[in-house]
């Protein structure tokens, strides 16, 4: 080894690298905001606040102070909702993942349980939940922690109060059913993007791409053959994913129409995004490192891996301006909860982005200009 042929081949890469500017920011500059974003959502306060939806039907001195316990010490901020509404469907359509019901006669069972036919019985209270929700668990113990404590003040035994769950949806799912729709959309956003953006930035640098305007291929054969490509890997994905989950973990997931359309909606929308930051990407190296910029924001910040509800306020209403959000939504809707409605509406979101960005990157596209 000659330490001389080491220092000039090393300081050739230094130079060159500093000169790649991009490179510079989303090597250095793009891991510390991806610190200061998931430290502020990860970071937890020193009391747990959480919104508690509660349907108190009873409107009783007893369900004023079962709600006043709730609300002790910051644990839960309590959020009224209508009487005249079916608690279950009230939650699907606002999207709550726990709601609590207080009845109608609360106030009355608790004077039977002390004397009277029903002595000694607990008061029923129920709960509705979404277990599709990852940080519904946490609200679930801290609620029946503070039941515990109100149980231990009250006189006799069994407890004056327990608690029963009701899944907002028709059939029981666990948290993988809710993971697998959001690791397909993240797969095929993942491939999608950074295949077009890594070969158009391959292509131009190595000069290629000026040279197909010397021959007969056209844009729109280009485009197609990209789109088509693309759809044939994202396909092959989405099978292996869904074959793994059902031998593997049993996972039974709704497949129809929707499936392939979302997925073709998809495929377009980051291709379209490839074509749009080939610009930036001055090299091949540094293709995948502006696709990381954009990637991992809408791998964590869209409901992928964890609840949105999850993140601080200013977050929730960035995700929902991060395409993949929508494609997460109209997978699950499609795929768990079977509902047209929902799925449509995010399908319709995804279906205009793409529409957007991809007419934008066909225009960006120029063999003249070496995009």
């Amino acid at each position: 080894m000659t330490p001389r042929i080491v220092v000039a081949n090393l300081s050739v890469r230094l130079k060159s690298f500093y000169r790649e500017r991009s490179a510079m920011f989303f090597t250095f500059a793009f891991p510390v905001i991806l610190v200061l974003v998931f430290g502020t959502i990860f970071t937890k306060p020193e009391h747990l606040n959480f919104d508690l939806p509660v349907q108190d039907n009873s409107r009783s001195q007893a369900s004023a102070r079962l709600l006043e316990a709730l609300a002790t010490g910051n644990a839960f901020t309590i959020r009224p909702v209508p009487v005249a509404v079916d608690a279950t469907q009230y939650a699907k359509e606002h999207r709550l993942n726990l709601l609590l019901v207080i009845p109608k006669d609360f106030e009355a069972l608790q004077r039977q349980r002390v004397v009277g036919p029903n002595a000694g019985v607990p008061v029923p209270l129920k709960y509705v939940y979404d277990p599709s929700s990852t940080s519904v668990n946490t609200k679930i113990q801290l609620l029946d922690s503070i039941v515990a404590a109100a149980n231990q003040k009250a006189t006799g035994n069994p407890p004056a109060i327990k608690l029963f769950a009701q899944s907002i949806l028709s059939e029981r799912y666990r948290f993988i059913e809710f993971f697998v729709p959001g690791i397909i959309a993240m797969a095929i956003m993942t491939s999608s993007l950074s295949n077009a953006l890594n070969m158009n930035a391959e292509l131009r640098q190595k000069g290629i791409l000026r040279k197909l305007a010397t021959t007969p291929i056209t844009r729109a054969d280009w485009l197609a053959s990209s789109i088509v490509y693309q759809l044939i890997l994202s396909v092959i994905s989405t099978a292996a994913i869904l074959l793994v989950s059902f031998f593997v973990f049993d996972v039974r997931l709704h497949i129809g129409i929707w499936l392939p359309l979302i997925l073709v909606v998809e495929v377009i929308a980051f291709v379209g995004i490839g074509m749009l930051l080939t610009p930036f990407a001055k090299e091949a190296e540094s293709a995948s490192a502006v696709a990381n910029a954009f990637l991992f924001p809408m791998m964590f910040l869209s409901g992928t891996f964890f609840p949105v509800e999850m993140m601080p306020a200013f977050l929730q209403s960035f995700a929902k301006l991060l395409p993949l959000y929508y494609v997460n939504e109209a997978l699950r809707a499609a795929m768990i909860f079977v509902d047209d409605a929902a799925t449509l509406r995010n399908f319709g979101v995804t279906t205009a982005f793409a529409a957007i960005v991809f007419v934008a990157g066909t225009f960006r596209t120029r063999w003249d200009k070496d995009l």
